[in-house]
């Protein structure tokens, strides 16, 4: 094939296997040898498990071949934030100070990611133990963004913003406690959810408890519902979880906009807002206007610091439970 099966969304991907156009060997290949070219620059996958993940790829195709996928993110390869526990791999929470020893069980995500066929093949960096909105840590190093290298991918799911956007693999695997998904995805140009809390069960609990959420992170829409069609639904270790529902989360996504309402923050305080950054949103915001939304600007509660105080006292209300 002349396409680049790299820049390819996993929806994309799914028609060209259902079609025999490529295959899920093919594609993981293709991630893999830009992987060897591009994370010793970029620094976003601190583990690559290739022969693991070609064992995938085989039975994925093989399911393929016969018409019988799992699910239409069958064969697609996916990465792991380094904060989630992956059987075999060992959960390094980004710091020197973990034990390394393989685990034994995966966590909720990722069984799930494996009963629809993913291919799981690389963990993805974050700071250490999560806790900042940039992404370099004592045992990986600074993990970097692919479209300006002197620029970091946000945090504290980094390493996936910058796997994602630079084509190591269309889906990934983020946490968010206080926009460690939100922020990387806006600083690489991906689509990053966190979901209403406990539509992805979350097992083992996070350290920050009842705040952090797992979610996906993509290039597209399309493929960020796909993940959640896949990840949703109760699991009976997560007391939080929320019941099972049957929502088809990619149905209806090519509907009108016309009517919805978009709210519209330009300034959180007085914190400096930078032109070129102002005018972007400010675009974006005419595009939703053109599409018939309704944008309604809101001014976020500021007054004496109330909001950071706020968010303060249920992070630490959260690392004690």
């Amino acid at each position: 094939m002349t396409q680049d099966l790299t820049r390819a969304s996993a929806s994309e991907l799914s028609g060209l296997y259902g079609a025999r156009k490529a295959s899920p060997v093919e594609v993981l290949e293709a991630v893999l040898d830009k992987a060897a070219r591009l994370n010793p620059v970029l620094n976003a996958l601190p583990l690559i498990d290739a022969e693991e993940a070609r064992a995938q790829a085989r039975a994925s195709e093989a399911r393929w071949a016969k018409g019988e996928p799992l699910s239409p993110i069958d064969g697609v390869p996916v990465s792991i934030k380094e904060l989630i526990k992956v059987k075999g791999w060992p959960l390094t929470m980004a710091s020197q100070l973990t034990d390394k020893a393989p685990q034994t069980e995966d966590a909720t995500t990722v069984s799930r990611l494996r009963e629809a066929g993913s291919v799981i093949f690389a963990s993805n960096s974050s700071p250490e133990y999560g806790f900042k909105g940039v992404t370099d840590s004592p045992l990986n190093g600074i993990t970097r963004n692919p479209w300006n290298t002197e620029r970091t991918p946000g945090g504290s799911s980094g390493g996936a913003g910058a796997a994602v956007a630079a084509g190591l693999g269309p889906l990934s695997i983020g946490t968010d406690g206080g926009g460690s998904v939100r922020i990387p995805a806006a600083c690489t140009g991906l689509v990053g959810l966190k979901a209403t809390y406990g539509r992805i069960p979350a097992w083992p609990a996070s350290m920050h408890g009842d705040l952090a959420n797992t979610g996906p992170m993509t290039r597209t829409t399309r493929d960020a519902a796909l993940m959640l069609n896949v990840l949703k639904g109760a699991d009976v270790r997560d007391p939080l979880a929320l019941p099972p529902t049957d929502v088809d989360f990619v149905a209806g996504l090519d509907r009108s906009l016309k009517g919805l309402k978009v709210g519209l923050v330009l300034r959180f305080g007085d914190f400096f807002l930078d032109p070129e950054v102002e005018a972007a949103v400010l675009n974006a915001a005419d595009r939703f206007r053109t599409l018939g939304c309704e944008v309604v600007p809101i001014t976020p509660p500021t007054e004496n610091g109330e909001t950071g105080r706020v968010f303060v006292a249920h992070w630490f209300a959260a690392l004690q439970r």
